[in-house]
C-alpha cells in the first residue's frame, strides 16, 4: 500500500530569512504546472495574496478561487435541510457555490497550463472540498492535490461531548470520495502542523499531556512557549499544569478528532490532517491560518519559510 511505502514525515523547517528559489531553475526550460488555491472556511481570496507571490517566486503561476467571507453564509442554506439535523448532510447542493468557484478557477488555470496539468492546493476545508470537486467533476488535468491543515477525517461516532461540526459532510467525503493515492498520475500530499498541543478541560488519568504545549521559533530552532515562561518565572511554571489556552484549543481538537490531548496547528489536529495512501508530512511550529499568522514568529503553511519546504511537490 502507498501508506506503507510513504510513511508520515515529521520535519523541522529551517527558519532562514531568505527564500530559496534554486528549485525553479533546476528544471531547466520546463515550466511548473499552474496551481489553484482553494480558501479555507471563513477565509477569502485576499488572504492568499502573499502566498500567490511566494509561489510566483518559484515560477509557479497560481489562481485563487474567488471566495469572499460573506460567501460562507451561503452554507446556512443547509439549516433547512432535515439531513443537517440528522447529521447526514451531503455536499450538494449546499456547497455547489464553492464547487462552481473551484471549477471557474480550474478553467482559468487551464488556460495557463498549456497541457501541463494542474495542482490543487486546498487550505483547511478547501482540501476536502477539492476531493469533492475531483469526485464530482472528474477533471483529468489534476495531477497533484496538496492539502494544508485540512480536517480530512470525520470525528469518531458516539463520543460524549463530540458533535460533528460538518453535520455529516466529512462522513460523506470519507465514504464516497476516491481514496488518497501517491502515483505518477496523481499524488496526494497532506501537510499537518504541530503548533500547540491541546489538553482536556478537566484532568484525567488517561490524558497524556506534556508541558511542551506550544512551538515557536528562535533563531531557526523550535522552542516551547513554556520554555520561554520558565526562563522568566522559574521551575514553578512547569508544575502548574496545562494552560487555559491548551485546554481551550483542546476542546476544538476534540470536536474534530475526538480527543483533546493531541498536537495540532491550533485548529486542526495533526491526526485529522493526514490520509492513508497519501504522502503525509508534519511541520513543527506551523499555525493553521493566514489570518492571525506572522511570518517571523508564527508562520502558517503558506508563509515563505514554510512554503519553501513543500514547494518541490509543485515543481516535480
Amino acid at each position: 500500500m502507498a501508506s506503507a511505502i510513504f510513511p508520515s514525515l515529521r520535519l523541522r523547517p529551517s527558519f532562514s530569512a531568505s527564500t530559496s528559489q534554486s528549485s525553479s531553475s533546476s528544471s531547466g526550460d520546463v515550466k511548473p504546472r499552474p496551481a489553484v488555491i482553494l480558501p479555507g472556511l471563513g477565509n477569502n481570496s485576499g488572504d492568499y495574496k502573499k502566498m500567490e507571490v511566494t509561489l510566483g517566486e518559484y515560477g509557479v503561476p497560481s489562481v485563487v478561487a474567488a471566495v469572499s467571507r460573506l460567501d460562507w453564509f451561503r452554507n446556512a442554506a443547509g439549516l433547512v435541510d432535515p439531513a443537517y439535523w440528522r447529521g447526514t448532510l451531503r455536499p450538494r447542493p449546499v456547497l455547489d457555490w464553492y464547487l462552481k468557484r473551484i471549477d471557474d478557477a480550474v478553467r482559468e488555470a487551464n488556460e495557463l497550463s498549456q497541457g501541463r496539468g494542474l495542482s490543487l492546493i486546498g487550505h483547511s476545508a478547501g482540501g476536502w472540498l477539492a476531493r469533492v470537486y475531483m469526485e464530482e467533476y472528474r477533471n483529468a488535468d489534476i495531477s497533484l492535490l496538496l492539502t494544508l491543515g485540512t480536517p480530512h477525517l470525520p470525528p469518531p461516532r458516539g463520543l460524549a461531548g463530540v458533535i460533528d461540526q460538518t453535520r455529516g459532510l466529512l462522513y460523506y467525503v470519507e465514504e464516497n470520495c476516491a481514496k488518497a493515492v501517491y502515483t505518477p498520475e496523481l499524488r496526494y500530499v497532506c501537510i499537518a502542523g504541530r503548533y500547540i498541543r491541546g489538553a482536556p478541560l478537566v484532568d484525567k488519568e488517561d490524558a497524556n499531556v506534556d508541558s511542551n504545549v506550544t512551538v515557536g521559533i528562535n533563531g531557526g530552532e523550535v522552542i516551547s512557549e513554556l520554555a520561554i515562561a520558565s526562563n522568566k518565572t522559574g521551575d514553578s511554571q512547569a508544575s502548574s499544569g496545562p494552560s487555559f489556552r491548551a485546554r481551550f484549543v483542546g476542546q476544538g481538537y476534540k470536536q474534530v478528532c475526538g480527543r483533546a490531548d493531541v498536537w495540532g496547528d491550533g485548529v486542526v489536529p495533526e491526526v485529522s490532517a493526514h490520509l492513508e495512501g497519501a504522502l503525509n508530512v508534519t511541520f513543527d511550529g506551523v499555525y493553521h491560518s493566514p489570518v492571525g499568522s506572522d511570518d517571523e514568529t508564527r508562520p502558517w503553511y503558506g508563509s515563505p519559510v514554510i512554503a519553501k519546504e513543500w514547494i518541490h511537490h509543485l515543481l516535480e
